[in-house]
């Protein structure tokens, strides 16, 4: 269990480095865009009969705001990119309700990232499967947690289909959260078409045929654990899952 004082404190110092690491490009920025405002609104305000400036002037601003709109761009890229280092120290410091907020702002400067929308899929089941049920209190949040996992695993795989982070996040959300395994089979099957060997989604994938009942499909992956795999508790795992299946196949 990690200390509270010491994780808010580790928290309070990233968040502190992030927004001076912010506002020294935002300063460094601001006159910059201040010029190039004023410019363009007395170009347009003058209008393209009216302006007093030669062809070379206005080439040689074209070429000047031209260099300034590359440092604009250059700027927002660090910017995402601190947003997204923040978003994974908080999520190495299981603090993912503030991660989704990182993230957010994230993606708002790199949409099309797809480690990003996987790492708000983590997120957000883990934020879900904290929501606790107490008598009187709506499934609603929590539903849409779920949702937003949901989607961004989805996300992720269609801007990255060979991803394969979020098609076993995904597997693992309609295995054990969302009883939906038939959802999960053929991302598991593409996952080990491309890894072979991963212990861990061979167990998700068994699982998902047990449930659906494909019981020799089960039956045939935990061999091939207990055939591949050098970890002695996942060797007894399943082993003992096996076993499980056997007795619903025989009726034992």
């Amino acid at each position: 269990m990690k200390d509270p004082k010491t994780v808010r404190n580790a928290i309070i110092i990233l968040v502190v480095v992030v927004i001076v690491s912010l506002a020294a490009y935002w300063a460094s920025t601001r006159e910059r865009d201040r010029n190039r405002t004023a410019f363009a609104t007395r170009i347009i305000s003058e209008g393209p009969s009216q302006t007093t400036e030669s062809i070379e002037e206005v080439r040689r601003n074209i070429a000047l705001y031209e260099k300034r709109i590359e440092q604009h761009v250059a700027d927002a890229a660090r910017t995402g990119a601190y947003w997204k280092i923040l978003s994974i120290r908080l999520q190495d410091l299981e603090l993912h309700g503030e991660a989704l907020q990182a993230l957010e702002r994230a993606i708002s400067y790199t949409p099309a990232d797809p480690a990003l929308h996987n790492a708000v899929g983590l997120s957000a089941a883990v934020m879900a499967k904290s929501i606790h049920l107490f008598p009187g209190r709506e499934t609603f949040e929590r539903d849409q947690y779920f949702t937003l996992a949901e989607e961004a695993y989805l996300r992720a795989i269609e801007l990255d289909s060979r991803y394969l982070r979020p098609r076993y996040g995904l597997a693992v959300l309609y295995v054990f959260e969302l009883d939906r395994p038939e959802e999960a089979i053929p991302h598991l099957e593409l996952y080990l078409q491309i890894s072979r060997n991963d212990i861990d989604t061979m167990f998700v994938l068994a699982r998902a045929f047990y449930m659906t009942e494909n019981f020799q499909a089960a039956v045939d992956l935990y061999d091939r654990i207990i055939t591949l795999t050098r970890d002695a508790q996942k060797r007894i795992d399943a082993q003992n899952n096996r076993q499980i299946v056997m007795e619903r196949i025989y009726g034992g």
